[in-house]
């Protein structure tokens, strides 16, 4: 794998897994992934759910946070297993299992799930502000545009002390609500009365739905798939599944610590709030000026505020990195980290402002709790394609989950759609009561993004079941099914050999087999080889022959020293570099060439795909003349 194909090159396989060292070494060693996805499970966006359903419902819809927390342990122990087993993050398997042209509402929608994450943080962390400094709410939004910076500064550090910078964050919201439900005091009875499942009413399910949505967020998926890929793990079998096991129970106990922060604000609200008479906080700025009367102390909002603060910085790190992946997995496009945060952090504070100056301050809360649903109706895109990717002996080895935790994720997947189809349809039964006469507008812009999302879901679901049966068919077809046919008598001739053979290089890994399996069509005497590769970075694309970035000047290098390496052997060897689209570009080099054989190397994901980036051989043999020759290669990422 090239590095430029690394998730999170900068830090990819950077901290060392201590080999021979006790389980506890190693263990602290592993640990840290799953501490950075949990501080997306307590971010401001949780708040808002959490304080509107126990303000409202006393404690009844804790056991929503129980459920939406075991389905996140479970979700994000298998992100993990793909990211260290299949050495590849959620986005990065999307690009490669699914079209273009369904990759990219893939990517729109995760682009939207982190914008309303960011939205999330950027509203918390404005109102962390105002409450401690007395800051208008709009010059907090402003701030939290450029507090990003020096966060992102600090990840110069290496990703641990980014990872002790979260740990310090997450320490300071356990603290602070440990002191408010000291001073709340619940009715632990009526806690424990909680658990029990039940729904009050049709608006505990648009709550509820925003809990899970805060709970089981759906870029920590490609977080964490990604994050486990910075310990240098053995590819080993035994070295794998240690990895795996420990990451579990990682994820367990940072999952858990998380469920117990989101516990304490559901209950912290059910025991002040809901006690008290004061059923409908949802507005942050509500619930810390009625603390301190309520609970006579001081202290009560203080450490409220404070914890806020922590809760929206730290999930501001785990939101860039987020975006990050999704953008370099989607679209193998690469933006400098502190680029990629600020468009991410104005494409939340746009909405914030606007919301702000329009309907006013009091208009935060909802816009929390909307943001939350969002993520909620994005999470099947995100899950499904990942259960599918774990299950797939093919990525995942021995490593595959086996068919009970599937059964359990399709259950879980199955629970998250009938909850979204639900509320969607209630949803827009209430905008087309109140569209009047504009209901035409709803019917031409709603149904049918609705029915497109809903096509979008079918197809990412069945596509890889499809692939797997055509597998089954081409590896063991079914007896007797075509006709038997008489041999026609055919001459044989003696073969010449090729003149010049083009050898197609995507530096993925497996260049080093491809053309040592290249070299049987090789005489010495008569066959020349040219070595092809194509560089699809944007500035290759925009600027083509004139491009000179580093990706082209690596490729180059890789290119020449492949070229001497053949020609020290003793072989009639050059090489050629296209810049942009890889199909008309190979189609160039071959004609050029005037190569009678191009040998394309296929890592069997799809078939006779994955050629160059997500073209197709298929998309090459119509373009060319010579020869088209596939040349089965391990997986780009080793397997065990």
């Amino acid at each position: 794998m090239s590095d430029t194909q690394k998730s999170l090159s900068e830090v990819h396989a950077s901290v060392e897994i201590p080999a021979g060292k006790p389980l506890l070494h190693r263990w602290w060693a592993i640990t840290g992934p799953a501490l950075m996805v949990s501080v997306g499970y307590m971010d401001p966006g949780n708040w808002a759910t959490d304080l509107a359903g126990g303000s409202r419902y006393n404690y009844a819809l804790i056991w929503v946070l129980l459920m939406s927390n075991l389905m996140a342990v479970l979700l994000q122990s298998m992100a993990a297993r793909l990211g260290i087993a299949g050495r590849c993050d959620l986005a990065q398997a999307c690009r490669e299992v699914y079209p273009r042209l369904v990759n990219i509402p893939l990517y729109v929608l995760a682009e939207i799930a982190i914008t309303a994450t960011d939205l999330a943080e950027v509203i918390g962390s404005a109102i962390a502000f105002q409450l401690l400094f007395g800051l208008p709410l709009l010059w907090g939004v402003v701030i939290t545009t450029f507090d990003v910076l020096l966060l992102m500064a600090l990840s110069g550090f290496g990703i641990r002390k980014l990872e002790a910078l979260v740990l310090a964050f997450v320490g300071t919201i356990g603290i602070a609500f440990f002191i408010e439900i000291l001073l709340a005091r619940p009715d632990w009875h009526g806690l424990v009365h909680g658990f029990i499942p039940s729904m009050p009413d049709s608006t505990a399910l648009y709550i509820s739905i925003g809990i899970l949505g805060a709970t089981v967020m759906p870029h920590n998926l490609y977080l964490h798939s990604s994050l486990v890929q910075t310990r240098r793990v053995g590819r080993s079998k035994k070295a794998i599944a240690e990895s795996i096991r420990l990451n579990t129970i990682d994820a367990a106990i940072s999952l858990n610590l998380a469920f117990l922060v989101n516990a304490a604000i559901l209950v912290m609200a059910a025991a002040v709030f809901f006690r008290s008479g004061h059923h409908e906080i949802a507005e942050i700025q509500d619930a810390h000026r009625m603390l301190e009367p309520i609970l006579g102390a001081a202290i009560a909002p203080i450490a409220f505020a404070v914890a806020l603060l922590a809760s929206g910085q730290s999930s501001t790190i785990t939101g860039t990195l987020a975006g990050q992946i999704v953008m370099e997995g989607y679209l193998n496009f690469r933006i400098r980290p502190w680029l990629r945060r600020m468009i991410t952090r104005l494409l939340a504070v746009i909405p914030a402002v606007l919301t702000i100056l329009y309907f006013g301050e009091g208009s935060t809360g909802p816009l929390l709790v909307l943001s939350q649903v969002v993520l909620s109706l994005q999470l099947p895109f995100a899950i499904i394609p990942l259960i599918h990717f774990v299950a797939n002996r093919e990525r995942m080895g021995t490593f595959a989950i086996g068919p009970r935790i599937q059964l359990l994720a399709w259950l879980v997947a199955g629970i998250i759609v009938v909850l979204n189809v639900k509320l969607v349809i209630d949803e827009m039964a209430v905008w087309l009561e109140s569209a009047a006469g504009g209901a035409w507008i709803f019917y031409l812009t709603v149904i049918p993004l609705a029915l497109m999302l809903a096509a979008l879901l079918v197809y990412v679901s069945i596509k890889p079941l499809i692939e797997r049966l055509r597998a089954i068919g081409r590896i063991a077809p079914a007896a007797g099914i075509h006709r038997a046919a008489e041999t026609p008598a055919i001459r044989l001739a003696s073969p010449q050999g090729y003149r010049r053979i083009a050898i197609a290089l995507d530096f993925s890994g497996g260049e080093e087999q491809l053309i040592n399996e290249s070299l049987r069509f090789v005489d010495k005497a008569q066959t020349a080889i040219t070595l092809l590769h194509v560089v699809e970075s944007p500035v290759a694309r925009a600027m083509g022959a004139q491009a000179d970035d580093p990706e082209t000047a690596a490729d180059r290098r890789r290119l020449a020293t492949l070229g001497d390496t053949l020609t020290g052997a003793g072989y009639k060897a050059d090489w050629r570099l296209g810049l942009g689209d890889p199909v008309p570009e190979l189609a160039r080099m071959i004609a050029e060439a005037d190569a009678d054989a191009v040998l394309l190397g296929a890592h069997g994901h799809r078939g006779l795909t994955d050629l160059i980036h997500g073209t197709t051989a298929d998309a090459l043999r119509h373009r060319v003349s010579a020869t088209v020759i596939i040349v089965p290669l391990s997986a780009p990422r080793p397997r065990p």
